[in-house]
């Protein structure tokens, strides 16, 4: 169960690697590129060669950030392992995550999205970028960069692609950084692009890069043993296109393409500026107050940043300060001013005033040591150590020498030394760190105190260099670990005005569990949010789980039934007042078609769908020329509910309230009817009145019993929704024969209720693929009250041209509860797992993809989104595709353009699309033949003109 447990919450991340470029031996963009992929290999796989290894499984090169000279707080880390302030608007972040956990999740898109034909991608570690789910078309190339339209003002700090617009996918030449009037002229005959860092190489463009490194593909390893010195953009990318800038043959002669980037979004975290722009832009994208509650709805202060931190300090009343604080103890005697940095302060109860644009930044050395650096927010740590235009506060750093009566040969600063070599930082013991010395570093005008100038001069010193290869990064991340699972409690108590509940729940229930927090213990009321409850108590489920203890069933059991509450609630509401609505001769027939999914399923489960609203496409269709879900009611002479089953040969008889309040256990005989006669009103707490002494009294005044006979003429866990279907029909024929009036979006609703008081769970897809006709989108908003939004769209591509010719409808003979299923899934919904809502994502996105292709009438779109809606489908549940499917799915492959299996798969029904005609005669002729099992079979299917029907004899 542990390891169920940690496969759901994505515990088991992708192989990582790291490594710096060799001491002394700075490589470049390119050829650090090619030192991290030989290095990797190396270390990872020694007895394959390069090019084994490299056709193994794409590869994500993330470069770290450099020197970071002009954000010097996360050079010894490395920017791309920043820490990131959870977003107000977001589900799933984590109190602990970094820049590259917030980059991982949309790079890996795109690398899935690109395909096999595509080795790596190399992309910068200092940026963030945002765009749409629904990715565009990737040309096969040799290189392809990922570009996004910006103005010429902001295109000018960084590379741009350029394409004639006669030919817009196809590279013509990059430049980097070129300025705004160059862009401008150019831009009459090409379009430019913004390069966003993500560049997808070819097997062929690796070896090139490799090649342009230095590397012997024959002898395996770099002349003179280390990757030579070369620039990925300035060099390698300069070469690229139809009209290089740069001469080189080799790199000319692979074929280049850009790709603009939808709906995209750029974030620099390349200075202490950009870092906190870029994060108050982040924390303001979004505005949700109905979704989110006050937390989504409060705009963020102008540019602070307080995470992993403890602050007692005053603030300004008007909120107008810029700073970021992390990982640090600001206590009440300190003084903020504007424009810090603060990072790694140690538990102090200093009194330390600030001035504007003073940062400081505490490293941990060795055991017990800490390096201070202090420096000015704009300072770019760039020049000769000496020179004039070389500045730290803003000044020139002479004057801090010359203002505490110092030397730069005190400092051990040449004329040629760079400003980054320079050993200007005081190392200084825990136990000795002064704040009256700490204050003497930074203030524009110090105190004269000789003997700070003498301390200064005798403890060792780092330079901006030194600082990342000497940082205890052990230190440094416990104390953050600390300072983090300090406001852990607190957070969770302030769970009304905090993310808390919008958090990765299963990660933040880790962090409980090694701290040894206890969680607080809370009341929720009648204002507050219902899913907080549900979220409360699977997030306590998981910690029981993560400490190994006792227990955790019990609260996992509550989330699931503080879910059917809310869900029923609402049922509850709304009751009725069933009364006889047919003459004693009529029988009221209620008929349905199956549901055929086709994308957005999983969206329209709750609690997903009462959170983030649901979209599925899917289409009502009859089986054999026939609606094979169907149900008979009439009244009975007898006060009694007779219930029986036409396809399983039994029947059942109800005379008292606790017989029909048997329905929670889904196995048990006509659970299903049992509910929906308990919604129709024939249980007391869903009667608008209350209902009477005895369901026996209630029949009398009824008018007779009744007698429901139900037909389903599908398998049992045949994947086209049919219990969600018998429901519904089951409803409709019901409200009709008691007079309660329900149209096709009460039974939408009240079908989602039942499959709630079943404990079966379920969303709202399968009753409204079939009391809805035809084929169509449909769309709810987040929200308890799931109200359907339809869309319907042509059925040209279903019509008779298709249908059973190149559509197939294939029974695998193969059955699995969905329950199980649900169960699991659903926990990662609880608990807010990203995994799970980064998937639910795309899968909504594919749903609009698909609903394009079939408004289009584009047959290759639509066989394009069935591959992507099964593959989505296998990524969230790998049960989906059991062996036993994937063996028929690979004897018609020659013959597939793309395939699914129908609801939550692992058996059931599946949609096989032929790439054409001929290749579905073949594709059936292959399978009748030689079916996998007895049971096997194809099922002729045809759209239903009308969804549900209801008539009376």
């Amino acid at each position: 169960m542990a390891e169920e447990f940690e496969a759901l919450e994505g515990k088991h991340p992708p192989e990582w690697f790291a490594c710096a470029d060799p001491a002394g031996r700075p490589l470049g963009s390119g050829g650090g590129t090619a030192h991290v992929l030989a290095e990797a290999r190396r270390a990872t796989a020694p007895g394959k060669s390069f090019a084994e290894w490299l056709r193994e499984g794409q590869k994500l090169v993330l470069h770290a950030g450099g020197q970071s000279r002009r954000l010097p707080a996360y050079a010894p880390t490395g920017k791309l392992l920043l820490p990131i302030p959870v977003f107000r608007w977001s589900r799933g972040q984590r109190l602990d995550q970094s820049l590259l956990d917030l980059q991982l999740p949309d790079y890996e898109r795109v690398l899935a999205h690109a395909g096999e034909h595509f080795r790596a991608l190399v992309t910068s570690g200092d940026v963030l970028l945002r765009f749409g789910r629904e990715l565009p078309p990737i040309p096969e190339a040799d290189v392809v960069g990922l570009g996004m339209l910006v103005s010429p003002e902001t295109a000018r700090d960084f590379g741009v692609f350029f394409a004639l617009r006669s030919r817009p996918s196809e590279l013509a030449f990059f430049l980097q950084k070129p300025a705004p009037a160059k862009i401008r002229d150019l831009t009459p005959e090409h379009l430019a692009l913004v390069d966003t860092g993500m560049w997808l190489l070819s097997e062929r463009a690796v070896a090139v890069l490799m090649e342009k490194s230095g590397w012997d593909a024959g002898g395996e390893r770099f002349g003179g043993g280390v990757a030579g010195n070369y620039e990925l953009y300035g060099d390698f990318g300069l070469a690229l296109g139809t009209r290089p800038t740069r001469a080189d043959p080799a790199v000319s002669r692979l074929t280049c393409a850009v790709v603009p980037l939808p709906e995209a979004g750029f974030y620099h975290f390349g200075t202490n500026a950009q870092m906190l722009e870029s994060v108050s832009a982040l924390q303001d994208l979004v505005f949700d107050g109905a979704r989110l509650g006050p937390v989504g709805g409060r705009r963020q202060l102008p540019r602070q940043v307080n995470q992993n931190s403890r602050l007692e300090a005053a603030l300004r009343r008007e909120g107008d300060q810029v700073f970021w604080i992390e990982n640090s103890v600001v206590s009440a005697g300190w003084r903020l001013a504007d424009r810090h940095v603060l990072t790694g302060i140690p538990e102090n109860d200093w009194s330390l005033p600030l001035e504007p644009g003073v940062c400081l930044d505490f490293i941990p050395v060795d055991e017990d040591d800490f390096c201070v650096r202090a420096y000015g927010f704009g300072d770019s740590f760039s020049g000769p150590a000496i020179g004039a235009s070389t500045e730290w506060f803003g000044r020139p750093l002479t004057e801090w020498f010359s203002a505490r009566s110092l030397v730069p040969a005190d400092g051990g600063l040449e004329p040629d030394l760079d400003v980054q070599a320079a050993p200007l930082f005081p190392v200084v013991a825990r136990r000795e760190l002064d704040p009256e010395f700490i204050h003497w570093l930074f203030a524009a005008a110090p105190p004269a105190r000789p003997d700070f100038g003498w301390r200064c001069r005798a403890l060792p010193r780092l330079s901006a260099r030194q600082i990342c290869e000497r940082a205890n990064l052990r230190r440094l991340f416990e104390q953050r670990a600390r300072l983090r699972q300090g406001c852990l409690a607190p957070m969770m108590n302030n769970f009304r005005h905090s993310v808390f509940f919008q958090l990765d729940l299963g990660a933040t229930a880790l962090e409980f569990a090694r701290s040894g927090v206890e969680p607080p213990e809370l009341h929720f009321e009648a204002r507050d949010d219902p899913m907080h409850a549900v979220h409360d108590q699977m997030f306590r489920a998981a910690l029981l789980r993560h400490r190994g203890a006792a227990g955790w069933p019990q609260f996992e059991t509550g989330a699931f039934g503080k879910l059917r509450e809310i869900m029923v609630r609402e049922a509850q509401l709304s009751p009725v007042r069933p009364a006889r609505n047919v003459l004693e001769d009529q029988i009221v027939w209620a008929r349905s078609p199956v549901r055929l999914d086709l994308a957005g399923g999983w969206t329209d489960t709750p609690p997903y769908c009462l959170e983030h609203g649901g979209k599925v496409l899917n289409l009502a269709a009859e089986i054999n020329g026939q609606p094979p879900i169907q149900v008979f009611a009439r009244v009975a002479p007898q006060p009694e509910l007779v219930l029986r089953s036409i396809d399983l040969g039994f029947e059942q008889r109800i005379r008292t309230y606790a017989e029909l309040d048997t329905f929670a256990e889904p196995t048990g005989a006509f659970a299903l009817a049992k509910a929906a006669l308990a919604l129709a009103g024939f249980l007391p707490r869903f009667h608008a009145d209350g209902g009477y002494a005895s369901l026996e009294e209630q029949l009398r005044a009824f008018g007779g019993g009744v007698e429901i006979a139900l037909l389903s003429a599908v398998p049992k866990g045949s994947g086209l929704g049919a219990s969600s279907i018998l429901a519904a029909t089951v409803l409709a024929a019901l409200g009709d024969l008691c007079g309660l009036s329900w149209d096709r979006n009460a039974l939408f609703t009240r079908t989602l209720a039942l499959e709630q008081m079943l404990t079966t769970g379920g969303g709202w897809q399968d009753q409204a693929g079939a009391i809805f006709r035809e084929i169509k989108q449909i769309e709810t908003a987040p929200g308890l009250a799931q109200k359907p939004t339809l869309r319907w769209l042509p059925t040209r591509l279903f019509g008779r041209e298709f249908a059973n010719r190149t559509i197939f409808l294939y029974y695998t003979g193969l059955t699995r509860l969905a329950k199980n299923i649900l169960a699991e899934i659903v926990r990662g919904f609880f608990l807010n797992s990203p995994r799970h809502l980064g998937l639910l994502a795309d899968i909504a996105a594919n749903a609009d993809f698909a609903s394009a292709a079939v408004q289009k009438c584009d047959d290759d779109m639509l066989l394009a989104a069935i591959r992507s809606s099964w593959s989505l489908n296998q990524r969230l549940d790998p049960g989906t595709n059991p062996p036993a499917v994937q063996q028929i799915l690979d004897r018609v492959q020659d013959y597939l353009g793309a395939a699914k299996l129908l609801g939550a798969g692992g058996g059931g029904y599946m949609l096989l699309f032929a790439k054409d005609e001929t290749a579905g005669n073949r594709l059936r002729e292959t399978l009748t033949a030689s079916p996998p099992n007895p049971r096997a079979r194809f099922v002729d299917f045809s759209l239903s003109e009308t969804g549900l029907q209801v008539t009376r004899s």
